[in-house]
């Protein structure tokens, strides 16, 4: 069986509540720091497909980035946006849970209990 796999943020208190979550029902998650190794373009849209979302949804709109680098230019296509999202991982929003070939934000942490 894989291991489930966390997109995690340690300095993120729902991040560190999702991680707290899985460890008390005995999980051991595949943690990845995505501040310290951002997912390529192509994780990231592997990532959207799991969650049946656009780049734009996945995105945290109050980041300063986000204003920055004017991502709510309609005119932005996906690659634009999901470039975005690899080369400024803090768009992203967290804690992201992905297991057995699904994914789920956890907002609110206990939302990746859906998933396990």
């Amino acid at each position: 069986m894989t291991r489930p796999t966390l997109f995690h943020n340690p300095r993120c208190s729902k991040s560190r509540q999702a991680l707290a979550l899985l460890e008390a029902r005995g999980l051991a998650p595949v943690v990845v720091d995505y501040l310290a190794a951002p997912p390529s373009p192509a994780r990231i849209e592997e990532i959207l497909g799991l969650l049946g979302i656009g780049p734009r949804e996945l995105m945290r709109r109050d980041e300063p980035e986000y204003r920055a680098l004017g991502l709510d230019a309609p005119d932005l296509d996906r690659s634009a946006l999901v470039a975005a999202l690899a080369a400024h991982p803090r768009l992203i929003q967290r804690p992201i849970l992905v297991n057995g070939g699904r994914a789920v934000i956890g907002r609110p942490p206990e939302a990746i209990l859906e998933i396990l």
